[in-house]
């Protein structure tokens, strides 16, 4: 048996010295996930003894995290927009500059729901799901049709959908872009790989070695994914949709003309928490009348 005090000590202070930044948020997540325990325990209760098994556990992720696994591939979870959602190894860890697309579309899409009384989406490389569940959960009246060309990803963004509640306005289909897709969609959103091959083995070893490759990867100049897209939008959005990406911080100009290229224009461009160009949002250039 150890105290909680002293199991949470010895997990910072382990990270600390080895130079593990956030070391006592790492810590405070590792060992309140693999022991049940909370903040409030910690604080309240430092004495409280942790089972043996439990510590051991602990320590076992500690020395994954030192190998350079990031907290919440060990955790297998992490936080997106409010939402709880698991990570496989066929998923990118959600991160939180990809909430601004969401930021940027929910007011867009509850327009749209109370024009229409629904509003559908199409996540083009869902991974997790978060894009489209986040948006499920801000704007109720929302369907959405989350599709990934990895059959795991499609598995884990349905269950992350049935573990928020969402399943039944959620659907996951395993597709390469459009290709298994049908209908129209008021939206159309992605976060697609937009890394240049060639920068691939310049990111940080937290990215490279533990997100899949296939998700990061976008060709040699980063905008294969953006072609697909933009190529294949017009048959299945609706004459006044939108489309949202994510894109690289120095993509502006180029992903605009990928768009442009195929009769789209530049809605609208936010920056993210660091203040570069992150989402792009796109308009039909001569939008028809709305039925």
């Amino acid at each position: 048996m150890v105290a909680l005090g002293a199991l949470l000590r010895e997990s910072r202070n382990l990270l600390a010295a080895a130079g593990v930044e956030d070391a006592a948020l790492d810590a405070r997540l590792i060992v309140e996930h693999l022991t049940g325990t909370s903040r409030t325990d910690a604080l309240a209760r430092p004495e409280l003894e942790i089972p043996a098994p439990a510590a051991e556990a602990v320590r076992a992720a500690l020395t994954r995290r030192l190998g350079g696994e990031p907290v919440h591939r060990i955790l297998g979870r992490r936080a997106f927009y409010g939402l709880d959602l698991e990570l496989s190894p066929a998923t990118l860890e959600p991160r939180p500059d990809t909430e601004v697309l969401v930021d940027r579309l929910v007011p867009r899409l509850a327009e749209i729901a109370r024009e229409r009384g629904t509003c559908r989406v199409l996540d083009l490389g869902t991974g997790t799901g978060a894009i489209a569940l986040a948006l499920l959960s801000q704007v109720p009246e929302a369907v959405a049709l989350g599709v990934d060309v990895d059959r795991q990803a499609v598995e884990t963004a349905v269950r992350n959908a049935a573990a928020n509640g969402l399943a039944g306005r959620f659907e996951g289909r395993v597709s390469d872009w459009f290709s298994n897709v049908n209908g129209k969609f008021h939206a159309i959103v992605s976060n697609p790989p937009y890394i240049e091959t060639q920068d691939m083995a310049e990111l940080s070893p937290e990215v490279r070695l533990f997100d899949p490759p296939r998700a990061l990867d976008g060709g040699a100049d980063g905008l294969d994914a953006y072609r697909a897209i933009a190529a294949g939008a017009a048959g299945f959005l609706e004459p006044d949709g939108l489309i949202g990406v994510e894109i690289g911080h120095r993509q502006r100009e180029t992903v605009t003309a990928v768009f442009a290229a195929e009769g789209f224009v530049l809605a609208e461009a936010a920056k993210d928490l660091a203040g570069r160009d992150r989402v792009l949002v796109f308009r039909p250039e001569s939008p028809a009348a709305a039925p």
